[in-house]
């Protein structure tokens, strides 16, 4: 933040040097004194990468029309800020060195929250001064100057700031009697987090831990009774052996990936899909959803749950008062703190970063009820979703992270800045996201081919084993305020992710495509620099060399922290963990509240995926279509197209366009006739433009150099009863509808990805969209479901068949078919 005489400075040469933010800020006040305008004044307290990437709306149009006024103002914010907030000088209040300094060494029988905290080895010291740092002037000193500053520019809400702070600092200097010393105590207490108790240790294989396999057998006996109400076939008649694996996925998007999908998930829920399935999986805003669902708000009540987003998401997760009460008033503080505590006393190589910050907001909205009262501390452990799963009475959950490898520039002590040429030439090519899955069980990579207990996240690991503090102490958990900003941190993307959200309008302006053609010309080096660094987990593989697949990089041995962020930056639906041998997954149900479903086309990337991993079944050719071929070369056909007659020139123009739609499928020009032509046409049908509902299927044999086929239409469902049909895709993108008027994914600006406040009534309008969608395609998923039944059945029959006359056969040769009892005791 500039002092007080530099913004003095730029406020005597006139409008034009005045900072931006300092604008907006005095025209928001002097306009506006609404939530909404101090929520903006409140943005222009942090940096600007933070307004540009996570917690707010962008800065509105308005300037302030008197220069002399804005001056004042500016000049008395600065004076005020500078004399309440100033960390350093003279008018420092506070000297947290010197408070340590003066402490009494420790003794023996001196309480561990009470003991000199110089000589603490973990993370808390630095995490506590640097809090501590912040010098806030009494209110007597403060009292006259900020009632001036609030009457001519600041909000009536920003005179508690100061207060709010102080009262964070008590709570957090770890003295007797303080929260956080309260916090440490009771983590030492097994009756409250009975996992402490509990040695644990990486456990090393490809296949579904033993949790998991109960889970399933359990769960498909639930969802056979479901299956059949939902067919509508007698509950006897449905045979286990018969019941498809369906999955359900929710892509990322922010709070509208959170809303439409409540919306969606609820419209299954009352058709009767919900039930039966087996899994759910989410990207980002979706894994927000679950773990509403999975909490003892929504009860697993996805009505109850819109409730909630209604009664909470009208206020910005970080507009001060509502953000501050939660952080300082019981219950809330207490369990939206408690991770924080924890981690930062409990490993010594822990760090605060914005990600953490940004998980406690998210929590403080999205797990605590209206009124704050009914705070549930399960709700903020992943592990306690157990209890609503344990008897397949509900869908295994699935959340999502990805950790970004890129070799030799991952050492622990590598600089980026001395790495040779040749070391960021192998960067650059073999650099690529490692996916990370979080389950009630299990916290699993499945690269790594290893993974820990979900309640052992936050431990220490060394040599596979957990690693204790020196007392042997075990910490709690991971809480979920931290997942929750892990799970969705976007603004962790890369330079690379940053310029494609603007590049469209720089190619836009006229003189900036070089500017454009120098940006994208290093992109590969883009694509390796995070400018927000991402949360970061103790890594469970530390030091496990020579344990774990050869494939696994070498540098994943040397860190003792892995950094994990928003599974969107590799693919923005969480297919991949769907995928995984074991769960044999034949149904995945989509729902994509993508900003950009048709240019990003996250469908079409998990077929490099499958490919790499030699799963079959995937549907080659599934996804949004390619984009057209470039302008030029529809010019260059276009002449060629040139002729002199005008019956050729139109004979050639159809060529080319049919050559140009061929390449744009990627199939032959001139197919065969016969079925691979009326293929290949459907094909071309359905590139055009895909639907509220859009299903494709593989197929398990090895495919032929056939061009992919079509999506599944009424004329060809017998593929998926197919005996070889693979892996049936549902596809539901959330698109505008014409039965929901006035709300528009695309054109409507409480559907972007960074608003973090929906009204009532914007909530009901994108739950409403998303049934809306969910109803043009209720009758084709119907129809694959009974399809992919029918095929197992079918099949179990015929295998059955087979048994039966193999058995026969058997028994006529050794000459007892037909005898009494067929040769058993009795005959």
């Amino acid at each position: 933040m500039p002092s007080a005489g530099n913004i003095a400075r730029r406020a005597s040469r006139g409008s034009t040097a005045l900072p931006h933010r300092t604008q907006t800020f005095t025209t928001l006040i002097q306009n506006s004194r609404s939530q909404a305008g101090a929520t903006a004044a409140w943005r222009c307290f942090l940096p600007r990468q933070t307004t540009r990437h996570a917690f707010f709306s962008s800065h509105p149009k308005t300037r302030p029309k008197s220069p002399t006024r804005r001056s004042i103002a500016v000049i008395a914010l600065g004076a005020w800020l500078t004399y309440t907030l100033y960390p350093a000088g003279s008018l420092q209040r506070s000297n947290y060195s010197a408070k340590l300094s003066a402490q009494p060494p420790a003794t023996p029988d001196q309480p561990a929250s009470t003991a000199d905290q110089t000589a603490d080895q973990t993370a808390w010291p630095k995490f506590a001064s640097s809090f501590e740092g912040l010098s806030i002037a009494t209110p007597a000193e403060t009292s006259k100057l900020a009632d001036a500053v609030v009457g001519l520019i600041l909000p009536e809400w920003s005179k508690s700031i100061p207060g709010y702070v102080r009262k964070l600092q008590r709570e957090l200097n770890m003295a007797p009697g303080s929260l956080a010393d309260e916090i440490w105590q009771e983590a030492y207490d097994p009756n409250i987090h009975p996992e402490i108790q509990y040695t644990a240790e990486v456990r090393v294989s490809d296949q579904l831990c033993d949790e998991e396999k109960t889970f399933l057998s359990r769960r498909k006996k639930v969802v056979a009774a479901a299956l059949a109400r939902y067919l509508g076939l007698e509950e006897e008649d449905v045979h286990p052996d018969d019941v498809p694996v369906i999955a359900m996925c929710g892509s990322g998007g922010g709070l509208r990936a959170l809303v439409a999908g409540t919306g969606s998930f609820l419209s299954s829920a009352e058709d009767g899909l919900f039930d039966c399935t087996t899994y759910m999986s989410g990207v980002s805003g979706s894994c927000w959803l679950q773990s509403l669902y999975f909490s003892s708000i929504a009860e697993r009540d996805l009505n109850r749950a819109i409730e909630h987003l209604k009664a909470r998401l009208g206020v910005h997760i970080a507009y001060p008062p509502a953000a501050f009460a939660s952080l300082t008033f019981a219950p809330t503080n207490k369990y939206l703190l408690s991770g924080v505590v924890e981690k930062m006393k409990g490993d010594p190589g822990a760090e605060f970063g914005l990600v953490d910050a940004y998980g406690l907001l998210l929590a403080a909205r999205l797990l605590v009820p209206r009124g704050e009262l009914g705070v549930d501390e399960k709700d903020f452990k992943l592990s306690s979703q157990q209890e609503y799963i344990r008897y397949g009475q509900n869908p295994l959950p699935i959340y999502t992270a990805v950790r970004h490898e890129i070799p030799r520039l991952d050492a622990p002590n590598s600089d980026p800045g001395t790495a040779s040429e040749a070391e960021k030439a192998i960067a650059k090519k073999e650099a690529w996201f490692q996916w990370f899955e979080m389950t009630p069980y299990e916290f699993f990579c499945e690269e790594f081919g290893a993974g820990i207990p979900t309640w052992a996240m936050g431990r220490r690991f060394e040599n596979g084993l957990d690693k204790p503090m020196e007392d042997g102490f075990r910490l709690p958990e991971t809480r979920m305020t931290s997942l929750l900003g892990i799970w969705g941190s976007a603004f962790c993307a890369t330079l690379s992710h940053y310029y494609r959200e603007i590049r469209p309008l720089v190619k836009s302006l006229s003189g900036l495509q070089v500017v454009d053609e120098l940006i994208w010309g290093h992109n590969d080096n883009l694509s390796k620099v995070h400018p927000i660094e991402p949360a970061t987990l103790p890594n469970f593989v530390y030091g496990m060399q020579d344990k774990l697949p050869k494939t696994v990089p070498n540098t994943i041995y040397e860190n003792e922290h892995i950094q994990l962020m928003d599974a969107g930056m590799s693919n923005n639906l969480p297919i991949y963990p769907l995928l995984r041998p074991g769960r044999e997954v034949e149904i995945i149900v989509a729902f994509d509240a993508s900003a950009d479903i048709k240019t990003d086309n996250w469908l079409s990337v998990v077929e490099g995926y499958a490919r790499q991993r030699g799963i079959k079944g995937w549907p080659v050719g599934a996804g949004w279509p390619n984009s057209n071929a470039s302008a030029s070369k529809t010019a260059s056909e276009l002449d060629e197209a040139q002729a002199d007659s005008q019956a050729e020139a139109n004979k050639k123009l159809a060529e080319a366009q049919t050559d140009q739609a061929a390449r744009r499928n990627n199939i032959p020009a001139n197919p065969p006739l016969g079925t691979n032509g009326a293929e290949a046409q459907k094909a071309d049908e359905a590139a055009r433009e895909l639907g509220y509902c859009t299903v494709w299927v593989g197929r398990t044999e090895e495919r032929s150099s056939e061009p992919p086929p079509p999506p599944v239409d009424d004329a060809s469902s017998w593929r998926l009863t197919d005996p070889d049909a693979g892996i049936a895709v549902v596809y539901l993108p959330f698109l505008a509808n014409s039965k929901v008027a006035d709300v528009d994914p695309v054109g409507s600006d409480f559907m972007s990805t960074w608003n973090f406040v929906y009204e009532p009534a914007q909530i009901d309008q994108a739950v409403a969209l998303a049934r809306a969608n969910y109803a043009e395609g209720r009758d084709q998923i119907r129809a694959t479901v009974r399809a992919v039944y029918e095929r197992k059945r079918k099949r179990r029959v015929e295998a059955e068949a087979a048994v039966k006359r193999e058995r026969k056969r058997r028994l006529a040769r050794l000459g007892q078919l037909g005898r009494l009892g067929e040769g058993d005791h009795f005959s």
